[in-house]
């Protein structure tokens, strides 16, 4: 199976669908998500999706109803135009790296198969995961290590990175394993490792950026009383959303107009975020980090 989708009918009924709404699903991926909300539309139901990953295209399935567009969701705004659908309904987006894309070597996410030092979301791009290790400074690669892995030790990673580099570049995934496997304890290992991959990957793939700018356009293309859903697996993606929610900024500072109301567009629906009961958990282990947050547009 190329991906299992992770809170699949919380997150689907989160987007409260009515059957001739005009829905996106912003990261395809699988389809999961897609088809359970194909299944809910009626005949005159749209559905619009976005995957910059060209290997998604393969798991579209074959329904008029749905339109699918081979970009980032950083574009929403334009391609929503392009396609008719200046506002919507409901937007759904699952943050998450799938399953497909971890369990491909060849695309190099993991740290369990060897492959090329890549993690390109966006095949066709230019910056690969080896053109970070290999070019960014020392300061550099210790920034992204803390900042996007929150990696404690994350100054010997990109020192010891920095020294191997100068022998050989890397060029595997196991390579780089093994060189700043020095720095990792034991009992750490597994987690300190993805957590550096995560950081690669965010650098890589603009991730935190990306996602700003997709939540400032999905807070403008829908309708009033159109939902927002969005699943997140680590606290860097969640407190973006979260902030964004409930502030309308990213800092969680809530602004006022000059007449003193609250400048925010959306409205959280649930008190908390919603996370995955264990049952869920055992039947798909990498729903354990996700947390889904419900938005209406006010």
């Amino acid at each position: 199976m190329y991906h299992i989708p992770v809170l699949l009918k919380k997150s689907v009924d989160g987007l409260n669908l009515r059957p001739d709404g005009v829905y996106v699903d912003a990261t395809f991926g699988g389809g999961g998500h897609s088809r359970e909300i194909l299944n809910r539309l009626g005949p005159d139901g749209k559905l619009i999706v976005f995957d910059q990953d060209a290997d998604a295209f393969a798991n579209k399935p074959d329904d008029d109803r749905l339109i699918f567009v081979q970009q980032n969701f950083r574009y929403l705004k334009n391609y929503l135009r392009l396609y008719d659908a200046v506002q919507v309904d409901g937007i759904l987006a699952d943050l998450g790296v799938s399953s497909y894309q971890f369990d491909e070597g060849s695309r190099g996410f993991s740290i369990r198969f060897d492959g090329p030092l890549d993690m390109r979301m966006q095949q066709n791009q230019s910056k690969t995961a080896a053109d970070v290790v290999n070019t960014y400074s020392e300061e550099e690669l210790n920034r992204i290590f803390k900042l996007y892995g929150e990696i404690n030790n994350s100054r010997c990673m990109a020192s010891v990175i920095c020294t191997q580099r100068e022998v050989e570049p890397f060029k595997t995934t196991f390579q780089l394993v093994e060189a700043v496997e020095k720095c990792v304890p034991i009992v750490k290992k597994n987690k300190l490792l993805a957590m550096l991959f995560q950081a690669i990957r965010i650098e890589v793939n603009d991730e935190l950026e990306v996602l700003r700018e997709f939540l400032e356009q999905a807070s403008q293309v829908l309708k009033p009383g159109g939902r927002l859903v969005v699943i997140s697996y680590h606290s860097l993606e969640d407190r973006l959303v979260k902030n964004f929610i409930k502030t309308g900024n990213f800092e969680g500072k809530l602004k006022k107009d000059f007449f003193g109301n609250n400048l925010v567009d959306l409205k959280s629906v649930v008190n908390k975020a919603i996370v995955p009961d264990e049952q869920e958990i055992e039947g798909n282990s990498r729903a354990r980090s996700a947390k889904l947050r419900i938005a209406e547009k006010i």
